[in-house]
């Protein structure tokens, strides 16, 4: 799920710019609330980068890893959750595919439709890599209480949902 976030995150910053409301200044809590956004993201964008370097995959194929661990999306709907064209996708799907990680395959109701999906070993590599990032993550969420991680869950979530609602347009 962290890496479908990131991934559009483009796609929100257009529509936050869009939909903004007010062009009163923005408030010292909004200021330390984007700092400490952006500074997050950054903690993660690290870790996300350790992880794909460690596994000898780039930080978009552990993206496309990610995201093809709970869907078998196709080949342009992936392009459109990794925020690339659809011929970038294509050669990092090719890569991917001679790797063993992931195959293409024909839509059994439209002949035309390519859709992506994990090998066994595709989705090893992305068990391994998820297991990685959530104990590299872990110093940053083990402080929390479980009602705190419940709270900024929700949070999180609420912004994401701008996220999704603007992607869907």
């Amino acid at each position: 799920m962290i890496v479908v976030a990131i991934t559009k995150y483009f796609k929100y910053s257009v529509a936050v710019t869009a939909t903004r409301h007010s062009s009163a200044p923005a408030t010292s809590a909004q200021t330390e609330l984007v700092d400490a956004l952006a500074s997050t993201s950054f903690a993660v964008m690290a870790v996300l980068s350790h992880v794909a370097a460690h596994h000898d995959l780039s930080l978009t194929q552990l993206r496309m890893l990610g995201i093809l661990r709970d869907r078998e999306p196709q080949m342009s709907q992936l392009a459109d959750f990794l925020g690339l064209d659809r011929s970038t996708v294509s050669g990092l799907v090719d890569r991917a595919e001679q790797r063993g990680l992931l195959r293409r395959q024909r839509s059994e109701h439209d002949g035309r439709s390519v859709h992506v999906a994990l090998t066994a070993r595709g989705r090893e590599a992305a068990e391994r890599g998820g297991a990685e990032v959530a104990e590299r993550l872990a110093p940053l969420t083990h402080p929390l209480s479980p009602v705190e991680s419940t709270r900024l869950t929700a949070l999180l979530e609420q912004m994401l949902d701008v996220v999704r609602q603007s992607s869907d347009r």
